[in-house]
């Protein structure tokens, strides 16, 4: 089956991003800045709220629409990084929220009102051993008292609101080890100074991201999402979606940086003739094509069973897999054939090149996705 080519989602989003050229996500990301205009200018569009159903002001979109919207950002030029949170946490609360909680918040996260953009799951002596985590919520009356720490928080800083994943009942006392965790809605702008900590992390892409020490932080028991104890089940809806958009986000990239590498070697006159007419030159980037267009298809397939609450896990991870691999690959074919140029500021590359690395490493590294197919698609005995 091809996918529809969502022409009107497409059309709409790069209109959008040609108000926001190449020099304004090179000046932000030499500022070390946040793309604040643009993300402004999406939530005004409407395209953050484009998993929120009408009824609470969203564009009721599915996730296969949603992921075109974060692949044509990353397409024109720009980092979905940004603001790609509020997508994919998205269905955290609208699959496993309470009536009330969906009332109260998702027509004020459509509206631009509130902002959706963190989610506090990975700790540093867990890392993606998640069932290990040893973040805690204690119930205390009408509120849960949490302490632990979490690190790779990204946009905290940009967010009011923040999904975390705390443990509710010891490892030691659960039957299974991903029972006993539970989805807490944190008020950023509350829980800040009081009790929550944040420490921003430099790092190699200009990307927004953190150590949160959370020390007596009170939680209203209101702002359990679903049942207490079953977090990890919820969380894994989340995750899902994070690893189909991100894949699309790297197919953005990967066509990206196609376009950017063929107009040059096209163009680029070395020894009497272009250098694209080198098949040194000309098979790599085709090969890297070849690739990005072959993950295209396993992220719409992807999409199509999340859009069906179908299970989608293996989908997901393979897609992501396939379109880190490929972005990857189109990366390094366009900082080669751009010689020197490639590692100067102005012609993007760099920026690019540094961007679609993240994502062999995050949000999942790629051996542990080979890993997960090995043992759960193939049934092949666990690597480790």
């Amino acid at each position: 089956m091809i996918p529809e080519d969502h022409r009107e989602i497409r059309s709409a989003v790069r209109e959008l991003c040609a108000h926001f050229p190449a020099e304004y996500f090179r000046d932000i990301d030499e500022k070390r800045g946040y793309p604040q205009k643009f993300v402004d200018a999406l939530t005004k569009a409407g395209w953050l709220a484009a998993l929120i159903p009408e009824e609470y002001g969203g564009g009721g979109l599915t996730l296969t629409e949603a992921s075109v919207i974060m692949e044509e950002i990353n397409r024109c030029g720009g980092n979905s990084g940004a603001c790609h949170g509020q997508m994919y946490n998205m269905g955290t609360l609208l699959r496993h929220g309470s009536s009330e909680q969906k009332q109260r918040y998702l027509p004020r996260i459509a509206s631009g009102e509130l902002r959706l953009q963190s989610m506090a799951v990975t700790e540093p002596t867990a890392g993606t051993d998640t069932t290990k985590i040893q973040t805690t919520a204690i119930r205390k009356g009408d509120r849960y008292i949490i302490k632990g720490q979490k690190v790779w928080t990204s946009r905290v800083q940009h967010s009011d609101l923040m999904i975390l994943l705390a443990r509710t009942t010891p490892l030691a006392q659960v039957p299974k080890k991903s029972d006993g965790m539970s989805i807490f809605l944190v008020d950023l702008r509350e829980a800040i100074g009081k009790g929550l900590t944040v420490r921003p992390i430099l790092n190699m892409v200009n990307h927004e991201t953190n150590e949160l020490f959370m020390e007596n932080l009170e939680v209203p028991a209101e702002n359990l999402i679903g049942e207490e104890g079953r977090g990890f089940r919820y969380i894994l809806d989340g995750l899902n979606a994070e690893r189909a958009l991100i894949a699309a986000e790297c197919i953005g990239d990967g066509y990206w940086f196609i376009d950017k590498v063929t107009k040059y070697v096209s163009q680029r006159v070395v020894f009497g003739r272009p250098t694209g007419q080198n098949q040194g030159v000309q098979f790599p980037i085709a090969k890297a094509y070849i690739n990005i267009e072959a993950a295209n298809l396993m992220r719409f397939k992807a999409c199509a069973l999340f859009d069906a609450h179908k299970p989608c896990g293996a989908e997901a991870n393979m897609a992501l897999h396939l379109a880190a691999e490929s972005s990857w690959e189109a990366a390094n074919a366009c900082l080669q054939f751009h010689g020197g140029f490639g590692f100067a500021h102005d012609y993007d590359v760099e920026r690019k090149f540094r961007e679609t690395r993240l994502y062999q490493v995050a949000p999942i590294s790629t051996n542990l996705i080979l890993s997960y197919i090995g043992e759960h698609v193939l049934k092949m005995p666990r690597s480790f």
